[in-house]
């Protein structure tokens, strides 16, 4: 309760609230285009660009005599733009790669930004406070006037992206195709450029040259953990990215001496690490869940497959099988064909006898699933010996691993293919029967 009636305290402070817009629209804007900057492989590109405006800052300055936002605005754009002309130029005419111009325009030109502000320092111009907060932001210092100008900005950004959306996307994703189909290719890439150099213009006073691209990074990466669609990525980058600015601002706000920009690096930090733990299909915690389901599955479906193939082998339908003899037929491990066959007795694939000697029989059930996995079995080593010409003694393995992955459609493929044929390369009978989906082990 307590901590609830800081942050409305906090809320209610009108310096508050500028701070709080200014970091959410920075958020916003920078979690949309991060997208296209991750898209294009430029996430670097940004980081380059971001310390390459610090003497566009400090050039503004000096020229201007004061902090005048639209001036430093103006400046930064200017050698944020010099700074991606130069980084074409030495990879067009050079023979050096893109990593290592960004590394050059990067470290030169926040050399010169750092020299420019020393500079500065050494002038005694009494308007000068506040603005090396430029290296790594100063959220808290936002006035009215920087966040009309910010908003403004972030406003331009976010309608351009929504009217050029369908020539962004194409161009992001393949740029020759856009231009065979007619699209201005490298007046898109202008205008991708241009807002990136915006986006980055916008977040300096409140992160800094140095943790600004993080707002371009982070966001968007922790977007493409949850979807395949662009249009939603963004989305889910611009909430990250919005949500980001106000938590770390509010956390910097409630905690004395923390500075806001690196608490921003910080909350976005965390919101990725959610994603990239439990996103569905992506994050790490659900892959390894999947895995291991995927491994139980086919463990199970391995032990069912065996005991299908003793009886196979002595033609005994009836014949109740042991432990033992399952685990003599194909080496496993005892503890876990144990656990398979409770789970296959507990999902009506196989029947427990009990007696001397028990032991396990398959059910209508377990037949037809085990009669499946033997029969995409020896269908695809026959496709690969007829079809692929592997020699038979190398197909056994491939055909080990495939047969827990072949669907019912690519079976039903291979049967047309090869001719529905009754026997495999070695000469095994082909078992068929009624093929069905429904059963599944997991």
């Amino acid at each position: 309760m307590n901590e609830l009636l800081n942050i409305l305290q906090y809320m209610d402070d009108p310096n508050a609230r500028y701070v709080l817009t200014g970091t959410f629209l920075l958020g916003l804007s920078a979690g949309v285009l991060g997208c296209f900057a991750i898209l294009r492989r430029r996430a670097l590109v940004g980081d380059a660009v971001a310390h390459a405006v610090l003497p566009g800052v400090c050039l503004a300055f000096i020229i201007v005599g004061d902090k005048d936002p639209f001036a430093l605005l103006i400046g930064s754009m200017v050698f944020g733009w010099i700074s991606m002309i130069v980084m074409d130029a030495i990879v067009r005419n050079t023979r050096l790669s893109t990593d290592a111009a960004i590394g050059m325009v990067l470290s030169v030109f926040f050399g010169l930004g750092v020299v420019l502000l020393t500079y500065i320092q050494s002038t005694g111009n009494v308007n000068q406070s506040g603005l090396d907060a430029f290296l790594f932001g100063n959220a808290a210092s936002l006035m009215p006037g920087d966040v009309q100008v910010f908003g403004t900005l972030s406003v331009i950004i976010l309608i351009t992206v929504a009217v050029s959306y369908k020539e962004m996307k194409m161009v992001s994703f393949d740029p020759d195709f856009a231009k065979s189909i007619g699209y201005p290719v490298k007046r898109i890439e202008f205008l991708i450029a241009t807002l990136m150099v915006m986006t980055i213009t916008v977040g300096l006073q409140a992160v800094g040259v140095v943790l600004m691209a993080s707002m371009l990074i982070i966001p968007a990466a922790a977007g493409r953990y949850w979807t395949e669609s662009l249009g939603i990525m963004m989305i889910i980058a611009a909430g990250v990215g919005a949500l980001s600015g106000v938590g770390g601002t509010v956390i910097s706000g409630l905690a004395p001496a923390m500075p806001t920009g690196p608490w921003i690096v910080v909350t976005a930090l965390f919101l990725f690490l959610i994603s990239f733990m439990f996103a569905p299909k992506r994050g790490e915690v659900i892959r390894k869940v999947r895995n291991m389901r995927n491994r139980v599955r086919i463990q199970d479906e391995n032990v069912l497959k065996t005991i299908y193939l003793l009886q196979e082998q002595d033609g005994l339908d009836g014949k109740v099988r042991s432990l033992r003899d399952i685990l003599k037929r194909r080496r496993m491990n005892i503890r876990k064909t144990r656990s398979s066959l409770g789970r296959l007795i507990t999902g009506g694939f196989i029947d427990l006898v009990p007696g001397k000697p028990g032991g396990y029989l398959l059910t209508e059930k377990g037949r037809a699933r085990a009669m499946r996995l033997v029969r995409v079995h020896r269908l695809w080593e026959l496709y690969l010996t007829s079809q692929v010409q592997i020699a038979g003694d190398h197909v056994h393995d491939d055909a080990e691993s495939m047969e827990h992955l072949i669907t019912p459609e690519i079976e039903e493929q291979l049967t047309s293919l090869l001719g529905r044929p009754d026997t495999d390369p070695h000469r095994r009978k082909i078992p068929y029967g009624e093929t069905t989906t429904e059963g599944g082990l997991l």
